[in-house]
């Protein structure tokens, strides 16, 4: 992977140290600056391909409107610049992941149809403000968790892999959302099969503007999900509380027949989750999420590579439009060249994970991992994970919506929050009470 000397040369460092911890003055002091206010490189790059952050898309789309459907494409007047096929996928190798170039070779239906970069990620300035804090302040205990940070980026100046992971696991995507939304399993013949029809409520007490993480014990990411199909899964829920410490991580899941709510007693890493009627792992969800403790994490470097982006298209029409037979519909999927952080994951010494190996890859810009790829115990290339950035200029946010993997060993695919027939799609709303996220709210059937 042909990262610059200075990016390789800081991996490798970082790599030898172990070092973990806050960025150094001078190194924080180049926060808006030459940086963005998250960290990303500000200049565009030399052939001109990635232009110069210039504090993102913050105005609205034509016809939208506060609360609704977020399918009005900023770009829309856009061709793309060139498409990608199995035969010319050689010319754009160095720019492919692993899963791409896979799936590339596998179904002659699959394109990537390429468009001009517009770095759209833009955040609140308080949310500025914090990271700020937190690039001198936060670091990483010998659990790696996060201490020291709260309502921003923590590590805007990453060291090491666990760092740019925390990055992308506490990367703002707003305060509190409401969105329904379905999931599709498209089995090997082609044929989907609606697993999840369902009403959710999110929140990231992390980005409490007037809060603090102690106010909250920890806790920075709430969701609560209730079934109202497929009718045989109709009135189930589930309740999560993700905490910087995963040992207090909490899960609830409410059996509908037998009107009780148990505690999940291992919501983490590769055990399948309820949330997609066992379709994917815990730490599968948006690429990857949970806790880091299974595997090292090595900050391979920064590259451009090739990624879903700006692609509020993919909200339209109907979902069997954008959910296709073997893939995505090429045809409402966007991709652009961005610069992307690599982050490898290996299993370590003693624990157990049906995906030892795992490659990651985060946009520099809002540090969302975007595409993501795990290798299984034979060391198969088995899942590409992957997740479609939308413009949200009234949070303002780029942050993905829709996501899920193609599994390249059984040739099915997963589809998860799929919101295209929906009357809204991830809708800000004001704080939620703090009993919507509490065992009780489940046991008292409050929805």
């Amino acid at each position: 992977m042909n990262f610059t000397r200075a990016m390789v040369t800081a991996a490798v460092t970082a790599a030898m140290t172990g070092a973990v911890g806050a960025a150094t003055p001078e190194e924080a002091a180049q926060l808006g600056k030459t940086l963005t206010p998250f960290g990303a490189e500000k200049a565009g790059n030399k052939d001109g391909t990635i232009p110069a952050w210039d504090g993102g898309l913050t105005k609205a789309a034509a016809g939208y409107k506060a609360g609704g459907r977020r399918d009005q494409d900023p770009y829309a007047g856009e061709k793309p610049l060139y498409s990608i096929t199995a035969k010319n996928m050689d010319q754009y190798a160095d720019k492919l992941t692993d899963g791409t170039k896979a799936m590339l070779k596998k179904h002659a239906s699959y394109r990537i149809d390429v468009y001009p970069t517009h770095r759209t990620a833009a955040a609140p300035q308080w949310v500025y403000e914090n990271t700020a804090k937190n690039a001198t302040a936060a670091k990483l205990n010998d659990k790696q968790v996060p201490t020291g940070a709260f309502g921003g980026i923590p590590f805007p100046v990453p060291k090491n892999g666990a760092e740019a992971m925390w990055n992308h696991l506490l990367n703002w995507r707003g305060e509190n959302i409401d969105f329904v939304d379905r999931a599709y399993l498209i089995t090997s013949e082609g044929k989907p099969v609606m697993t999840v029809d369902a009403a959710a409520a999110q929140s990231m007490p992390y980005y409490f503007r007037d809060g603090s993480l102690e106010a909250n014990g920890g806790n920075y990411w709430n969701i609560r999900l209730v079934n109202a199909g497929p009718p045989i899964r109709a009135g189930e829920a589930i309740l999560g509380r993700l905490n910087l410490d995963a040992d207090r991580d909490a899960s609830y899941v409410y059996l509908a027949g037998q009107r009780r709510t148990r505690k999940l007693p291992n919501a983490c890493c590769d055990t399948p989750t309820p949330a997609t009627a066992g379709v994917m792992s815990f730490d599968e969800l948006n690429v990857f999420s949970g806790r880091l403790d299974r595997f090292d994490w090595k900050l391979v470097g920064k590259k451009e590579m090739l990624i879903p982006y700006n692609t509020n298209r993919s909200l339209a029409g109907k979902d069997l439009d954008l959910v296709g037979p073997q893939h995505l519909n090429p045809d409402m999927v966007r991709w652009e060249l961005h610069r992307v952080w690599v982050v490898e994951a290996n299993l370590k010494a003693g624990m157990r994970h049906v995906a030892p190996k795992g490659r990651y890859y985060l946009d520099e810009d809002t540090w969302t991992a975007v595409l993501g790829d795990r290798w299984d115990a034979k060391g198969q290339l088995w899942k590409t994970m992957w997740q479609l950035p939308v413009t949200m200029p009234d949070l303002p946010a780029t942050t993905p919506i829709t996501f899920g993997f193609y599994d390249l060993l059984s040739n099915t695919w997963f589809a998860n929050l799929v919101m295209n027939e929906k009357p809204y799609q991830y809708k800000a709303v004001p704080r939620y009470p703090e009993t919507t996220f509490s065992q009780d709210s489940l046991n008292s059937g409050v929805r």
